[in-house]
């Protein structure tokens, strides 16, 4: 195996392992929106919300690098 394909796989690895790390995250802030938004703090659930959001779009984002990575 050449250095640069090693480079790669070590990478989509680092990779895969920081969208684990950010699918727990969304899911913890998804636990505390909840909470939030039953016990009357809609605002901060609804920022919070937007939080998740964001997460999900650079998940996908980050998902498709690590595609690229394997697959080159």
């Amino acid at each position: 195996m050449s250095n640069d394909q090693a480079a790669k796989i070590a990478t989509a690895d680092a990779l895969t392992l920081l969208l684990h790390n950010q699918h727990a995250i969304c899911a913890a802030i998804e636990e505390v929106t909840k909470w939030l938004a039953e016990n009357g703090v809609g605002g901060v659930a609804a920022n919070a919300v937007v939080a998740m959001e964001a997460l999900d779009s650079n998940a996908q984002a980050i998902t498709d690098a690590i595609m690229r990575l394997r697959q080159s």
